[in-house]
């Protein structure tokens, strides 16, 4: 009876060491088999992230994080278990985040053209991509340095609402109050303005109609001026005028050139002073001078004729 307690007993006990242990290994996710598979993350700043932590792709959870290591230059390196089922994403990325309000961190692996459009994160996953054998990484900002930088924004916020606060005193709110009285005062006046001169303005808007109105009408004036000067200057009439301009012309050249020959003759009649087919007496001299008259009288109506056909 005694043996049987005993074996009893030592059976319990192994049965409980052996769910104990089961139950650990499946909260932490151990590889017992070796089926799952290593993936090392480069970062420079894990921020609160710890082993055990999850491994999120595509927002299922495919892995845990089962190592953090310090690395040469600066860098941390992340190694990480994932499933065997897990697929990484086509130019895969590790962003380190916090997965809940109370501190607890996750690794997700994403696509690198579905970053954020955040310089500094890029920026980040550039300078971490440098190492051929593992994926570049990048922390985000957690909630306590979110916090910290609201704070500073909320102290700025009341460090300007003081400054408000001292610049708008009692004289300022007075001084407002006057501008706007002015600006009153000013509609004011600019609305009996309109109102006063709304009258000239509508005489000076019909005054411009009937000048726009006289201007379309010289417009059409000198159109039509235009098309007929271009219609007689295409016409057998203009070209007759300027034959007849042309053969004028010519008749004043020689009008003119009978004008000069009398003016000499006169000249030439003017200087002499003894003629030698007239005598010197009164009468010879009288009738000489007559016949010299009628020669410069015949020469000018000659002329005058000239002139007028010329002219016709």
């Amino acid at each position: 009876m005694r043996r049987n307690n005993d074996a009893l007993v030592g059976a319990v006990v192994v049965i409980v060491v052996v769910a104990l242990v089961a139950a650990i290994a499946w909260v932490k996710q151990s590889d017992l088999g070796g089926t799952q598979r290593d993936v090392i993350a480069h970062f420079r700043d894990v921020g609160n992230t710890r082993v055990g932590n999850a491994v999120v792709i595509r927002g299922v959870v495919g892995g845990r994080i089962d190592a953090i290591e310090l690395a040469p230059d600066g860098w941390v390196d992340v190694r990480m278990k994932l499933d065997p089922a897990a697929r990484l994403p086509s130019e895969p990325v590790v962003l380190l985040s916090e997965s809940s309000l109370f501190g607890d961190w996750q690794a997700t692996i994403v696509e690198r053209r579905s970053l954020p459009s955040d310089a500094a994160l890029r920026e980040a996953i550039d300078d971490a991509s440098h190492d051929g054998r593992a994926l570049p990484g990048a922390s985000l900002p957690g909630i306590g340095k979110l916090t910290a930088v609201a704070g500073q924004i909320a102290g700025d916020v009341a460090s300007v609402a003081s400054r408000v606060g001292t610049a708008f005193d009692d004289s300022a709110a007075r001084e407002l109050r006057t501008s706007i009285r002015d600006v009153s005062e000013l509609s004011s006046t600019l609305r009996r303005v309109a109102r006063d001169h709304a009258s000239d303005l509508d005489t000076l808007s019909g005054q411009l109609r009937v000048a726009v109105a006289a201007l379309q009408r010289a417009s059409r004036s000198v159109e039509t001026t235009s098309g007929r000067i271009d219609s007689a200057t295409n016409s057998d009439e203009a070209r007759r005028l300027v034959q007849n301009f042309a053969a004028s012309a010519d008749e004043l050249r020689h009008a003119g050139a009978q004008v000069r020959d009398l003016a000499e003759r006169l000249r030439t009649t003017q200087a002499r002073r003894s003629p030698p087919t007239c005598a010197p007496t009164r009468r010879s001299t009288s009738r000489c001078g007559s016949s010299d008259l009628r020669e410069s009288r015949t020469r000018i109506r000659t002329f005058a004729d000239a002139c007028r056909g010329a002219h016709s």
